[in-house]
């Protein structure tokens, strides 16, 4: 039986694709005045985030970049200037495997306390165990979730 927790991993990360399902690279660029940043930055950033928060924290190596993390990592600024910046597609290609590999790396482990240490959110959450980190994600994602819909309105009005 699987677990709640992919259930609703699965649910959130459908809701993100769907969300940016009819995005072009264009319109992932665009940052709309009084905003730091775009649609792809967004994307970018909830698959960093879980991949993070899955691997790095389980003390696993992830599967991207160092590039990629520097791109995205919490406080960077979009990637205007910068060099190898994945498409807007590659992202949601990226996006679209995530929680499949998450699942398959974890659905036995999520009561393990991370190797590496616990790790305090920036909203002062302490977190320590997988199911901790992952659960975590819930919210981070449906937060950026929020970021897109809001990005996207802007860039069709």
């Amino acid at each position: 039986m699987q677990h709640y927790l992919f259930d609703q991993l699965y649910f959130v990360r459908n809701n993100t694709l769907n969300e940016l399902a009819d995005v072009t690279e264009l319109q992932s660029e665009v940052i709309p005045e009084g905003f730091n940043n775009n649609i792809k930055w967004n994307a970018g950033h909830i698959f960093f985030i879980q991949e993070k928060f899955s691997f790095h924290f389980a003390g696993e190596e992830m599967s991207i970049s160092e590039e990629f993390s520097n791109l995205f990592c919490p406080g960077s600024i979009p990637e205007e200037g910068k060099e190898n910046v994945p498409t807007i597609e590659e992202i949601k290609k990226l996006l679209s495997k995530q929680v499949e590999r998450v699942e398959k790396n974890f659905k036995h482990r999520l009561n393990e306390i991370s190797p590496i240490g616990g790790y305090t959110t920036s909203k002062g959450l302490p977190l320590l165990r997988v199911e901790e980190f992952l659960s975590f994600c819930l919210y981070h994602e449906g937060m950026h979730f929020e970021k897109i819909k809001i990005l996207k309105k802007m860039i069709y009005s």
